[in-house]
């Protein structure tokens, strides 16, 4: 995957009306949304995407760099098999950040959708204090906790 087949989209907070967080699920016992606190929520995940795309863009490229200048002949086993390492934990570094891009985009999706908020298992509120402090959050906890249990 190359960084021109990642998708982003961006949310301009201040086009957030109060008709857009009333339709915003909540969880019981949690205050309906406010505007400022999901305009809050949006720019901490359009800051996320700006630097996740960068990101992404230096360890792919830093990939990149490490598939085609390592061929491996002369190396010893030694040699190679640091070479493998290298390569592996890149990709991963990639994998992971492309995984976490393609949440935060997911979420801003969600926002201008009118589900953000919802628990993509059973519909309920996912909870207020969650997502302010992990707006990609896609699970309420009960939700959550079932699936880690698996």
């Amino acid at each position: 995957m190359t960084s021109t087949d990642v998708t982003t989209i961006s949310v301009d907070p201040a086009d957030l009306k109060a008709a857009d967080v009333k339709k915003l699920a909540v969880r019981d016992g949690d205050e309906p949304w406010k505007v400022a606190e999901l305009r809050d929520i949006v720019k901490t995940l359009n800051a996320d995407v700006e630097r996740l795309v960068a990101e992404f863009q230096a360890n792919e490229n830093e990939l990149d760099d490490l598939l085609h200048t390592s061929d491996g002949a002369g190396d010893d086993q030694a040699d190679a098999g640091a070479t493998a390492l290298e390569r592996e934990q890149e990709m991963s570094i990639v994998n992971n950040t492309r995984e976490m891009l393609e949440q935060s985009v997911d979420a801003l999706r969600r926002v201008k959708a009118g589900t953000y908020g919802a628990c993509q298992v059973c519909g309920n509120g996912i909870g207020k204090a969650r997502l302010q402090a992990f707006p990609r959050a896609t699970h309420c906890v009960t939700c959550k906790q079932r699936e880690e249990r698996r």
